[in-house]
Formats: C-alpha cells, sequence, structure tokens
C-alpha cells in the first residue's frame, strides 16, 4: 500500500475513533438528548414511616455533581422530619398505586422528555388531587420539554438561558413577598457563591404564582442574549416560585448547579420549609 493511502487511512480512524469519543461523551453529558422510558415500575419496599420520592431522570442534560448532592440533602432533611426518601430514575413509578404511597415528590434535576403519556397524565392526576410537588434547579432548565402543561403550569415559565461569560458566579438573591416562612431565616441580601443563574421567558409572577426569592441583576455579570440564551430579564427576575395545582402544592427553585449550593445552611433550611410547607405539615 502506497504510503500516502496509509497516511489517508490513518487519519480516517483517527476521525472516526475520534468522533465515536466526542459522541459518547455528549451522550453522557445529556447534550445529546435521549428517549429512553421505563415501562415496568420499580418494586417499592413497604414503607414504615412517611416517605418522599426524589425522582433524578435525566434524558437530557445531566447534573452530575448536582444530582447526587440533592439526593443527600433531601435525604437528610426527611430523617431530620423523621420520614424516609425513596431513589429512583425509574419513570414508571408514575403511576396511581405507586405515587399515592408517597408523601411528596421531588424532581431533582430531571432533563428531557422522561414520562410515557400513561405516567404524565397519572402525576397531574395526583398534584391535582393533592400531591406535592417539588422542582429542582435542572428539573426547569430545559429548552426542549415536549410536555406543555408541565412547562406552562407546573413550572410556569420557560427556561431560556443561564450565565456563561463566566458561568458561575456570585449572586444576591432576595427574599420576595410571596416567599413568607419559607425564606423567613433569609437575610434580606442573600449572597449565594459561585452557581449559575437562570433566566425564563416570562414572570410566573403573572399568572398569579407566589414568587419566593429574586435575583439582583447588579449583583452579577449579565451578557443579555448570546449564542447561549438570555442570561437576564426585564424587571423582576425571579428564581423560586410556589402556587397550587389543583390541591397540590407545588414548589420550584432554579438554584442548584453546583454540589457545594446543597450545603449551604441557608438553601437547606429553604428546602426543608418547603417541604414542610407542601405537604401542609406545620413547624
Amino acid at each position: 500500500m502506497a504510503v500516502w493511502k496509509k497516511v489517508l487511512l490513518g487519519l480516517v480512524v483517527v476521525i472516526l475513533v475520534g468522533g465515536v469519543g466526542t459522541y459518547s461523551y455528549l451522550k453522557s453529558m445529556g447534550i445529546i438528548p435521549s428517549n429512553d422510558y421505563e415501562h415496568e415500575a420499580p418494586v417499592l419496599p413497604a414503607f414504615e414511616r412517611p416517605t418522599v420520592l426524589v425522582f433524578s431522570k435525566t434524558n437530557g442534560f445531566v447534573h452530575k455533581e448536582g444530582i447526587p448532592a440533592a439526593e443527600q440533602m433531601f435525604t437528610e432533611i426527611a430523617n431530620q422530619l423523621g420520614w424516609d426518601v425513596y431513589l429512583t430514575r425509574n419513570g414508571a413509578v408514575h403511576n396511581a398505586e405507586d405515587l399515592a404511597k408517597f408523601k411528596a415528590v421531588i424532581w431533582n434535576n430531571v432533563s428531557g422528555d422522561v414520562l410515557t403519556e400513561a405516567q404524565r397524565a397519572a402525576l397531574k392526576a395526583w398534584i391535582e388531587a393533592g400531591g406535592p410537588w417539588l422542582g429542582v434547579h435542572g428539573t426547569g432548565g430545559d429548552p426542549s420539554y415536549q410536555w406543555r402543561w408541565y412547562v406552562d403550569v407546573l413550572i410556569g415559565a420557560q427556561f431560556v438561558g443561564h450565565t456563561m461569560d463566566p458561568q458561575f458566579q456570585d449572586a444576591d438573591l432576595l427574599p420576595a413577598d410571596g416567599g413568607g416562612e419559607l425564606v423567613a431565616h433569609l437575610p434580606k441580601r442573600w449572597r449565594v457563591e459561585g452557581e449559575e443563574w437562570y433566566a425564563f421567558d416570562s414572570n410566573p409572577r403573572d399568572k398569579g404564582y407566589q414568587i419566593v426569592l429574586t435575583i439582583d441583576e447588579d449583583s452579577y455579570i449579565t451578557k443579555g442574549a448570546t449564542m447561549w440564551g438570555n442570561d437576564s430579564m426585564e424587571g423582576e427576575h425571579p428564581m423560586a416560585w410556589r402556587h397550587r395545582v389543583g390541591e397540590g402544592r407545588v414548589f420550584y427553585s432554579s438554584v442548584g448547579h453546583t454540589a457545594a449550593t446543597y450545603s449551604v445552611p441557608e438553601n437547606r433550611e429553604m428546602w426543608r420549609r418547603a417541604l414542610l410547607w407542601a405537604t401542609a405539615e406545620s413547624e
């Protein structure tokens, strides 16, 4: 074989191997979305205490550090309250029989399209009948969700981007008028270090949702509209809010990309209070 043919063949092999490696890496990060669905529910143990379901399925971007950090935080909060936690990535747990066994459902940095039509209907019916639902960071941070009720009603706003230059920054969060007991422990300016700050296409306040936290855009670097999407909003810039869906209480916080944030005492206490509010439990 001529030398030039060997060189050409070598280049082709390098390109193919590099392409496969790049694809695998992007797939593992969730940059290339998946369409994986579970149809067989997990076998649940016999719960002896009130139990919270923490669901961490990712068919989109994978928060590899944030997901386990949040699971640990919720496990510790539940144990503090005398409850248990059931951790799963199996979407088939969203059925009427299984959902009825849980005190609350927490979606932990869920991304992409993760439920079948039947599973969607089961979750929607459970919430509307009084089931408490809480969403963490990436759970409301995907531009390509295919379930419009989830975006328009459950979350209440469409994610449109986050800080990228730099991505992780210190910023001031401000307790809002709708936060009440959820943010009573926070200072008037809560400085959060090294986080990624989301922006949304609209303010859920316009739908009657109660805003729990806002962010002071003057306290961090914004670039406006970029190739990565928007990192700022006109007027009030909400970061966490709560509302009712039928009889169910819903809370969402966009704070929580980095693992370190789940160890911040103020954040952990806000989640504890949010869980108590969502489950209609008194202190």
